[in-house]
């Protein structure tokens, strides 16, 4: 009997080991991505760690993101996958709150305004979204990423601004 507890022991500790190497070679395969991208946030992370996709704020603070074309401009200079990310990334604005098709529509439509395309993506801040918003970025055939495409890639956080600071990410 004390054979086979040890046993099982050591296989829950190889299946463990297992899933975290195979979780560490998704994160290096997989593409990078920074989230919180938006023209008043300022983003040095960009440059530092060459992220593949930029989550967008389309609204941050009030400040449309189409209002600045330099901005847009330089983004889209970048040559890189351009996501939603929010409307106005308060605090869990996609899981406190149902979003309105207009509020959705309304960061849609800035988005198209700065990078003269559709996004394709979205993620909401704080990863958090209840089921009528889940609905509605379905409803508008926008691909949803949570709290697995946030295990699976290494994502920084512009500003540094997330719990975990992107150095720690940068190094897993």
């Amino acid at each position: 009997m004390k054979k086979r507890g040890k046993r099982s022991g050591k296989t829950i500790l190889l299946i463990i080991i297992g899933i975290l190497i195979c979780l560490s070679v998704m994160r290096v395969l997989n593409p990078t991505e920074i989230d919180d991208v938006s023209p008043g946030i300022n983003c040095p992370e960009i440059e530092k760690y060459n992220p593949d996709v930029l989550y967008v704020i389309p609204n941050y603070e009030n400040h449309a993101i189409s209002n600045d074309t330099k901005w847009c401009e330089d983004i889209l200079s970048l040559n890189k996958t351009l996501a939603l990310h929010g409307i106005t990334h308060t605090y869990r604005e996609f899981s406190y709150k149902n979003i309105t098709q207009e509020e959705l529509s309304f960061g849609i439509s800035e988005f198209e305004k700065c990078f003269n395309k559709t996004p394709e993506m979205f993620k909401p801040p704080q990863i958090k979204i209840n089921k009528e918003n889940r609905n509605l970025i379905s409803k508008n055939n926008l691909k949803l990423n949570t709290a697995v495409n946030q295990i699976t890639r290494k994502v920084y956080h512009c500003n540094d601004s997330a719990r975990i600071p992107n150095k720690f990410i940068h190094a897993l």
